[in-house]
């Protein structure tokens, strides 16, 4: 090679001038990448947390509207709220009705079940993929190739019934509890304004008491040491009574066969007009019936004879509603439209319940527009008093196999009560409202 041509060449291999410019190619290159897996995994991540949103509000949607309705009328429901928080013209189909399935969710697997018929559970899936249409589209990441993400995202949802409504006390107003109660392991006394206890209560381990704010907490001047165990019981928290808001649903619902109200130990269904001046007794409630105890006026009365045994039947009156002494429920409920301070009263020794050791059927329930009051005496075996207002009992109270009383009021009781927890065992027939809560909420997927 001629020598001028060798010392063209050597000096342009040893001439570093311009490498700064493909460095900075391969810097411009390596900036992109990083900052489209920022922008595009940030998106990513925000359409994520949408669809997370949007399935728990279908979910919660389709449940909620599930408890006393048909099927395709809660799925109507759910996707009426689909729309809205996942519109289609943003999302495309990212949520069919063909993605809502009701089942049964087993809490110790974590897994879900899907059966159609169920009203315990719900299952949600949004999908946002290539194969639907409807990827997250990239921006600087389409780059190095990388053009869209498919997202999945389900959500299900579970009924519940917190302890509280299923065996306890919960009052919308104070709940005032006086002396020398025993409150068995998993009692609960929740009121959504405060607890009043005085003094020498025990609470076993295990009790609950709660109240929005434990600091309105009213004890005697001894305070925790002559209440055994309340220290420990102390919950925070509030809930909506929402049973109480279905009072009239339950009045109509034990008249009618299509109700989820009505009782199975009711083998006809057209009511039995009674005359509230006669002798109420056993000779007039015949089992498997509906009778119906009507006063031209709120201030009128009437009153079951003592030593009564209601069994298999449902009472609907309108009348101030008095149990004689010993009078005793067993698959039995009374119904009260009458809005009267002291709707139902009671003489000593009423019973509510079966008293079988927390044995299925026996139970009973007492519902009422107004007030309840009993005096000393009552027992309650998988029994359950729902008011709209006050519930007052006074000593000896016994709830020792299951007891659920609830008041859009006050719940007043004195001394010497024992309650306990039956864990719902012989109290299926209770009127409940569901609660709903998240049961799992997880990404099933991110890829391209």
């Amino acid at each position: 090679m001629p020598k001028f041509f060798c010392s063209i060449l050597c000096s342009f291999r040893r001439d570093e001038r311009g490498t700064t410019t493909i460095l900075s190619l391969f810097l411009v290159l390596i900036a992109s990448i990083l900052s489209g897996l920022a922008i595009d995994f940030n998106n990513g991540m925000a359409r994520q947390t949408r669809m997370k949103a949007a399935t728990e509000s279908v979910a919660h949607a389709a449940l909620y509207n599930r408890e006393l309705n048909s099927q395709s009328y809660a799925l109507a429901q759910a996707m009426d709220v689909a729309a809205k928080v996942l519109p289609t013209d943003i999302h495309g189909d990212a949520l069919k009705t063909s993605d809502i399935d009701f089942g049964t969710w087993d809490p110790v697997t974590e897994t879900f079940k899907i059966e159609e018929s169920s009203r315990d559970a719900v299952r949600v899936v949004a999908t946002r993929s290539g194969a639907r249409g409807n990827a997250v589209s990239t921006f600087l990441l389409k780059i190095i190739g990388f053009d869209a993400f498919d997202l999945e995202r389900y959500t299900v949802y579970e009924t519940f019934i917190p302890t509280c409504f299923r065996e306890g006390f919960v009052a919308e107003d104070v709940i005032n509890v006086t002396s020398s109660n025993t409150y068995k392991s998993y009692f609960c006394l929740h009121s959504n304004t405060y607890v009043s206890v005085n003094s020498y209560n025990v609470f076993e381990a295990g009790s609950i008491v709660s109240m929005p704010d434990t600091d309105q907490l009213v004890l005697p001047s001894d305070g925790f040491e002559t209440n055994e165990g309340l220290e420990q019981a102390l919950r925070e928290g509030g809930y909506q009574i929402r049973i109480l808001d279905r009072i009239d649903e339950i009045s109509e619902g034990v008249g009618d066969s299509t109700s989820p109200y009505y009782r199975s130990y009711i083998s006809n269904s057209t009511p039995v007009s009674v005359d509230r001046q006669q002798k109420l007794d056993d000779t007039v409630f015949l089992p498997g019936r509906i009778y119906e105890i009507n006063c031209t006026s709120s201030g009128q009365s009437a009153k079951i004879h003592a030593a009564t045994k209601l069994s298999k039947v449902v009472i609907r009156t309108n009348c101030n509603l008095a149990l004689g002494e010993n009078v005793s429920l067993e698959d039995a409920v009374i119904i009260n439209s009458n809005t009267a301070e002291k709707s139902v009263t009671g003489a000593s020794g009423v019973r509510l319940g079966r008293d079988d050791s927390c044995a299925v059927g026996g139970d009973a329930q007492i519902v009422t527009y107004g007030g309840v009051e009993f005096p000393q005496y009552l027992s309650m075996y998988g029994g359950q008093i729902i008011a709209q207002g006050n519930v007052q009992f006074s000593s000896d109270a016994n709830g020792i196999e299951g007891a659920s009383i609830i008041s859009g009021g006050t719940i007043s009781g004195t001394t010497d009560m024992v309650m306990a927890f039956c864990n719902t065992a012989g109290m299926e027939n209770n009127f409940n409202a569901q609660y709903f809560r998240i049961a799992q909420s997880e990404a099933l997927s991110v890829s391209d």
